[in-house]
């Protein structure tokens, strides 16, 4: 019988790297920013002049290669697509020892 592991809700720490909440944040912000992109179709070379990054750094990112690509970067990225972006910070419960950093789009 095949067992089945249920995952944390981030690949990133089911594979054990050490920067794993921040690849996730990264990782959603990409997705968001690829599917604006996507709606709007716009080539690499557009995407690349709109978003004021090279157009191989664009590419990267959409396919997932964002470590050279700061999360502030992605959130200028989001603003100059027409997105507002809020960040809020929040006590954490007290049943929780750390605060968690999320993404949520509205």
């Amino acid at each position: 019988m095949t067992e089945i592991e249920h995952g944390s809700g981030n690949i990133y720490a089911d594979l054990g790297l050490p920067d794993a909440g921040e690849m996730l944040v990264k990782a959603q912000l990409a997705a968001k920013i690829g599917s604006i992109l996507k709606a709007r179709h716009l080539t690499q070379a557009q995407a690349a002049e709109n978003l004021g990054m090279p157009q191989p750094k664009v590419s990267g990112m959409l396919r997932g290669q964002f470590r050279g690509i700061s999360e502030t970067k992605m959130i200028d990225c989001l603003a100059r697509l027409g997105r507002d972006v809020q960040i809020v910070v929040k006590a954490a419960p007290r049943s929780r020892k750390e605060g968690r950093v999320q993404v949520v789009f509205v």
